[in-house]
């Protein structure tokens, strides 16, 4: 899927017609206002999130390997589950 131009994205939405706001659009307004924190997210984080596809691959010794194994084993978890756990941890 292609992204639109501005001038496409505006030709698109001219053609939209406006209708006035009834009780449960204005409702919803005023809920939102009310809980905006007027906080704003910098576009590079934005854009870095995106660029994390949640993956990881790393080496790490056998003997390592094994006792996380164990440890995820004892604990009733996949090794994925374990590593997610150990790496969250403060």
């Amino acid at each position: 899927m292609s992204e639109l131009t501005i001038a496409e994205f505006e030709k698109k939405l001219a053609v939209i017609s406006e209708v006035e706001p009834d009780a449960w659009d204005l409702e919803m307004i005023a809920r939102i206002e009310e809980e905006a924190d007027n906080s704003t997210v910098p576009l590079e984080v934005v854009q870095a999130k995106r660029e994390c596809s949640g993956k990881i691959s790393e080496r790490v010794p056998k003997e390592l390997h094994y006792a996380l194994l164990e440890s995820a084993k004892n604990n009733g978890v996949s090794l994925n589950q374990y590593i997610v756990y150990k790496l969250a941890k403060p």
